[in-house]
């Protein structure tokens, strides 16, 4: 098992992306703040391998938009509870890669700042959803690919059912944190999720 520590915080001035914590606010699936705060964290290793893909991605003149990474284990209960839905949502029971810090959920932005058509909002828990999609216009097929050819470029593997998620290899390498564990404060908001 790889050393549980230490996660890094990921932003300016360090990395030139966008964060847009979707579960920091009411902007997501469950309509309701999952976090108590901004920030936005991945384990060392997860942070490298971004630091590759939003170079890879400014040499073609796009930035990077994380919408989450590190995922406390208990926002994925929270989650969970929410919507038990294994195909969009890893039981928290055996660990999402998120609550590792290993991964990321991001899209892709132009030099105006607006985000690539990707055919469905982030955390859209449907079918169109996924990588390979029927029916996608070639345009938004052209996005995804971008962005799955730019991530794996950088040595991050993907999860075809949703065109944002991607993760280090062999994500149970490393362990699940708490955020007691973690130490970032990031503890899920009650919010009113039962």
């Amino acid at each position: 098992m790889v050393n549980a520590m230490l996660l890094t915080p990921i932003g300016s001035p360090d990395l030139d992306v966008v964060i847009d914590l979707a579960y920091a606010g009411a902007n997501n699936f469950t309509g309701q703040a999952i976090y108590l705060h901004q920030g936005c964290f991945l384990h060392a290793v997860a942070a490298e391998k971004l630091a590759h893909a939003a170079s890879l991605a400014g040499q073609l003149g796009y930035r990077l938009k994380i919408f989450d990474a590190f995922r406390p284990a208990e926002a994925q209960w929270r989650l969970w509870l929410h919507t038990p839905d294994a195909d969009f949502l890893a039981p928290p029971w055996r660990g999402s890669p998120h609550s590792r810090g290993v991964a990321v959920d991001l899209t892709l932005i132009d030099g105006a700042g607006n985000e690539l058509d990707m055919g469905t909002p982030f955390d859209a828990l449907t079918p169109l959803a996924h990588h390979d999609a029927p029916g996608l216009v070639p345009q938004v097929q052209r996005n995804r690919h971008l962005l799955l050819g730019l991530m794996s470029t950088a040595g991050w593997d993907f999860y075809f059912k949703e065109w944002w998620h991607y993760q280090l290899f062999e994500p149970r390498r490393y362990p699940l944190l708490s955020d007691r564990a973690a130490g970032t404060a990031m503890m899920a908001a009650g919010a009113g999720l039962d």
